[in-house]
């Protein structure tokens, strides 16, 4: 069982930039591929990036890649998505999940956090 709890989200402005935390807690965190998703209002929940067990492997979707970064600290049981140049299309919840391996899939999942709420003003 791993629990996980989100941070960092909040209001900014168009071209600002947010740190979101992933803070786990529970078994075996490093063992874990981990997947940062949004859902905006009226919309499904859509991956965004995931990065493997041990750092050593990242993928992200087509509308954040070159804006976001996901990393991770196995020592900290913590994981990280930087993100740049943000954009009033980025505004959602923002949920970390972790799974086995480094997944696109939401149903791949097997632990979710609760999310952080992210808004981007134009």
């Amino acid at each position: 069982q791993v629990q996980l709890v989100e941070s960092g989200g909040g209001l900014v402005q168009a071209g600002g930039s947010l740190r979101l935390s992933c803070a786990a807690s529970g078994r075996a965190f490093g063992s874990y591929g981990m997947g940062w998703f949004r859902q905006a209002p009226g919309k499904e929940r859509e991956f965004v990036a995931t990065i493997s067990w041990n750092g050593g492997s990242t993928y992200y979707a087509v509308a954040v890649k070159g804006r976001f970064t996901i990393s991770r600290d196995n020592a900290k049981n913590t994981v990280y998505l930087e993100m740049i140049n943000l954009k009033p299309e980025d505004t959602a919840v923002y949920y970390c999940a972790a799974g086995r391996g480094t997944m696109v899939a939401v149903g791949a999942y097997l632990y979710w956090g609760q999310g952080t709420q992210v808004t981007v003003s134009s």
